[in-house]
C-alpha cells in the first residue's frame, strides 16, 4: 500500500498545486533555544482555508468522473475537513452536503455555509457522523468523501511532505497532530520513502486518543472521547480505516497531550511565534514546546490549522 501511495502523492502534488498555497517554513528561535534543537513549524494554519485539509479534499474532487461531480458529494467533519470539501466544491461547481457532530465549532460550520455547502447536525461522536454521512451518500448515489479513510485524500495530505522535500535539505523528525491519521499517514509515507531515517512522532490529546490506542491494541478500538481544545483531532475511527495500518508501520512515537498544555501552546504561538493556531495544531506543538520527546536535530512541528472561535480561544488563553 506504502508505495502505491507514494506514486499517489508525487500525482496528486502537481494536481492540485493550481488549487492551494505552497505553505510557509518559519524557524522558531524560542523553541530551538529551549529544546536544544532545531525547530521548524510548517504553515498549514497559512493555508487557504486555514488548514491542510484543502489538500485532500481538492485531490479527492478533482479525481471524481463528471457524472459523479453532477450529483454531488457528502462529507463528515468535525469542521476543518467540511470547509475544505465546501472550497473544493465550490470552486469546482460540484455541490456538497456536510454532516457534522454536535461538537463542531460555531465558527467552522458558518464558513462551511458560508461556501455555499448544505449542513446537517448530527451525533456527538464524529464516528457516528460518518456513519450517517456515509448512509446518505449510499441511499441516493452520491460519493461520500472520507476525512481520512480514503487514500486520494491521504495522498493529498500528504503533498506536506513533497513541500518539505523541497524547502529544507535534511531533516531528523516531523511532528504530527492526529485524529483519523490522514494526515501524518501521508506525510510519513512520502518523507520515509525517500529517507528512511526520518522519525515520524504522532500527538494527539489524552482525552481523545483513539489512533494511539488502536496502535497499542493492534486494531482499531472504540473508546470514548472527551472533550478538548483539539476539536480537530477528536472522535473515533473506522474499523476499516486505511490509516490504521499506515500509522502502525510508519509513525515512530506517540505522545498524549493534556489540555492544560495545549492551551500552553496556543498562548505560546500568539504570544512568541506571533501566530493563531487552532488546538489540533497546538497538540503538535506542545508536544516540543512541553518537551514530551528527545527533540533532536532538525525538528519540523507542522501547525495543521487556525481554525477556532473566538469563544473557544478565549478559554485557552
Amino acid at each position: 500500500m506504502t508505495e502505491h501511495l507514494v506514486r499517489q502523492i508525487a500525482e496528486a502534488d502537481a494536481r492540485i498545486r493550481p488549487h492551494v498555497r505552497e505553505t510557509p517554513l518559519v524557524h522558531s528561535p524560542a523553541l530551538s533555544e529551549a529544546s536544544g534543537a532545531d525547530i521548524w513549524l510548517q504553515c498549514e494554519n497559512l493555508q487557504v482555508t486555514g488548514s491542510f485539509k484543502v489538500r485532500g479534499a481538492t485531490n479527492r474532487l478533482l479525481t471524481l468522473p463528471d457524472d459523479t461531480r453532477r450529483r454531488g458529494v457528502v462529507a463528515a467533519s468535525s469542521g476543518n475537513h467540511g470547509i475544505a470539501v465546501s472550497h473544493a466544491g465550490n470552486a469546482l461547481g460540484i455541490p456538497v452536503m456536510v454532516y457534522v457532530p454536535g461538537f463542531v465549532s460555531p465558527a467552522k460550520m458558518a464558513a462551511m455555509k458560508r461556501l455555499g455547502a448544505t449542513v446537517v447536525v448530527f451525533g456527538t461522536d464524529g464516528l457516528d457522523t460518518e456513519t450517517e454521512a456515509r448512509r446518505v451518500a449510499g441511499s441516493d448515489g452520491r460519493s461520500y468523501v472520507s476525512p481520512y479513510n480514503d487514500l486520494a485524500v491521504v495522498a493529498g495530505q500528504g503533498t506536506i511532505g513533497v513541500e518539505l522535500r523541497r524547502q529544507l535539505t535534511s531533516l531528523d523528525t516531523v511532528v504530527v497532530a492526529v485524529g483519523g491519521g490522514g494526515l501524518v499517514a501521508g506525510i510519513a509515507a512520502d518523507l520515509k520513502a525517500h529517507d528512511a531515517n526520518v522519525r515520524i512522532v504522532g500527538a494527539q490529546p489524552a482525552n481523545s486518543r483513539v489512533m494511539a490506542e488502536s496502535v497499542r491494541a493492534g486494531h482499531v478500538v472504540d473508546i470514548p472521547s472527551l472533550q478538548t481544545l483539539s476539536d480537530g483531532t477528536a472522535g473515533g475511527v473506522e474499523a476499516d480505516a486505511v490509516t490504521f495500518s499506515l500509522c502502525r508501520d510508519l509513525v515512530d512515537q506517540w505522545i498524549e497531550v493534556p489540555e492544560a498544555a495545549i492551551a500552553d501552546a496556543m498562548r505560546h504561538s500568539i504570544e512568541v511565534e506571533h501566530m493563531l493556531i487552532e488546538g489540533a495544531a497546538a497538540v503538535a506543538l506542545a508536544a516540543v514546546a512541553q518537551k514530551r520527546f528527545r527533540s533532536r536535530g532538525r525538528v519540523v512541528v507542522v501547525l495543521c490549522g487556525a481554525n477556532v472561535s473566538a469563544e473557544r480561544l478565549r478559554s485557552a488563553l
